[in-house]
C-alpha cells in the first residue's frame, strides 16, 4: 500500500558550468563538496544562470568563482538534466549546460563556501575522480572531441568548430 505525503512543490532550475582544461599540461579542474555523510565528491564547477546571463557566461563566472580559474567557452558539451528533493518541500528539475572551457589563469581557489577543495587532475584520472555518471560521460565525449580536434597553444578561435558551422 502506497503511503501519501504533502505534495512536494516542483521547481525548475538552470544552472551552467563546464570541462575546464589547462591545455599545456592536460589537467582538469575540479571541486570537491561534502556531501550529507561528510564524503567529499568531486565534480566539475557550475552554478545557477543569473537574470541576463547566457550559460556561456554562467560557466565562466562559476568556473572562477569555485576554482579562481579565469577560463573562455570553446564550445557546449551536453546538457545534464536530475531530479532530487530538497528541505524535503520542493522536488527540483535540475537541468545543467556544460560547456568545453580552456584555463588563462591557473592558480587555484577555494574561498567559495560551496566549495571544499579544489584541484587540478590529470585528464586520465577524470574517470575515476569525478563522482557522478552524468559527468563521467561528459568526459568521455570532451576526449572523444579532443581526439578531433586537438587544442593549440595558440588563440582558441582557432581551436575548435563552431557549431553548426560545416
Amino acid at each position: 500500500m502506497r503511503r501519501r505525503g504533502r505534495k512536494l512543490t516542483t521547481v525548475d532550475e538552470t544552472s551552467a558550468g563546464g570541462l575546464v582544461i589547462d591545455r599545456s599540461t592536460f589537467r582538469v579542474a575540479l571541486i570537491g563538496r561534502l556531501d550529507r555523510r561528510g564524503r567529499l565528491l568531486w565534480s566539475l564547477p557550475k552554478g545557477h544562470i543569473e537574470a541576463g546571463e547566457t550559460p556561456e557566461q554562467t560557466a565562466v563566472r562559476e568556473v572562477a568563482e569555485e576554482t579562481g580559474i579565469d577560463g573562455e567557452v570553446v564550445r557546449p558539451l551536453g546538457t545534464i538534466d536530475y531530479w532530487f528533493v530538497a528541505d524535503g518541500t520542493r522536488r527540483i528539475h535540475k537541468t545543467v549546460h556544460h560547456f568545453l572551457l580552456v584555463a588563462h589563469s591557473f592558480e587555484l581557489s577555494d574561498e567559495d563556501v560551496e566549495v571544499t577543495e579544489v584541484a587540478w587532475v590529470d585528464f586520465d584520472e577524470l574517470d575515476a575522480r569525478l563522482a557522478y555518471a552524468d559527468e563521467r560521460r561528459l568526459v568521455r565525449k570532451a576526449r572523444q572531441l579532443l581526439s578531433e580536434h586537438p587544442l593549440s597553444p595558440d588563440p582558441v578561435e582557432s581551436d575548435l568548430p563552431e557549431v553548426g558551422r560545416a
